[in-house]
C-alpha cells in the first residue's frame, strides 16, 4: 500500500502578501510621481502667467508713458504763425530725397570712373573714387566732365548747387596707374533756399 502524501505550502499566504505589497508600492509611487509631475507642471504654469502678467503690466506702462508724452507734444494751432507754417510745409516738401539723388549720381558715372565710397556731414556729401589714367587723356579732364555732368542735373544741382574737386592723388595699383580723388557736393542751407 502507497502512503498519500499531500504537500502544504505555507508560504502562498506570505507570497500573496508580498505581492499585494509590492503593488501597493507600485501604485503609490505610480500616485506620487503623477502628484509631483503635477505640482511642477501648475508652478511652471504659474511661473509662466506672472512673467505674462508682469511684461503686460510693463507694456500698459509703457503705453501710458507714450501717450503722456504725446500729449505733451500736441500743440495747439493757435500758437503757429503762418510763416511757421509755411517753413514747416517747405521742410516736408524740399527735404532731400537721398535714392534719387544716388540715382541721379549713378547715372552720371561712366564706366572709366568708380565711385568707391561716400559720406555725408555737414551738409557736404564727399564721394570718393578712382579713374584709370590714360596717356591719350588730361588728367583731370574725366573728372571735370563728370562734375560737370553732376552739375548739369537738376536733382544734384538743386540741393547742391557747389561741386568742387577737393584732392586728388596719383597712385599705382597692379601695375595700372591711376587717380583717386574726392569731390565735395556742397548743400544749400534752408536760409539759402529762402525757408
Amino acid at each position: 500500500m502507497n502512503p498519500l502524501y499531500f504537500k502544504i505550502n505555507l508560504n502562498k499566504y506570505g507570497e500573496m502578501r508580498r505581492k499585494i505589497e509590492q503593488d501597493k508600492s507600485v501604485f503609490r509611487n505610480t500616485a506620487l510621481a503623477f502628484f509631483i509631475i503635477t505640482a511642477l507642471l501648475y508652478g511652471y504654469v504659474i511661473f509662466l502667467n506672472i512673467n505674462l502678467n508682469n511684461k503686460i503690466d510693463s507694456r500698459r506702462t509703457l503705453l501710458r508713458n507714450i501717450r503722456s508724452e504725446i500729449e505733451s507734444y500736441h500743440v495747439s494751432g493757435k500758437f503757429l504763425s503762418s510763416n511757421d507754417l509755411k517753413r514747416l510745409s517747405k521742410i516736408s516738401t524740399e527735404r532731400i530725397f537721398w535714392a534719387k539723388k544716388l540715382v541721379a549720381i549713378s547715372e552720371q558715372t561712366t564706366d572709366k570712373i568708380a565711385i568707391t565710397h561716400f559720406s555725408f556731414k555737414n551738409d557736404v556729401l564727399r564721394l570718393y573714387g578712382i579713374t584709370k589714367l590714360d596717356r591719350d587723356e588730361k588728367e583731370f579732364d574725366l573728372i571735370n566732365e563728370f562734375i560737370a555732368n553732376l552739375k548739369m542735373k537738376e536733382q544734384i544741382s538743386t540741393d547742391f548747387p557747389d561741386i568742387k574737386i577737393v584732392r586728388s592723388t596719383r597712385d599705382v595699383e597692379k601695375e595700372v596707374e591711376i587717380l583717386r580723388f574726392q569731390i565735395d557736393l556742397v548743400a544749400q542751407s534752408f536760409d539759402e533756399r529762402g525757408l
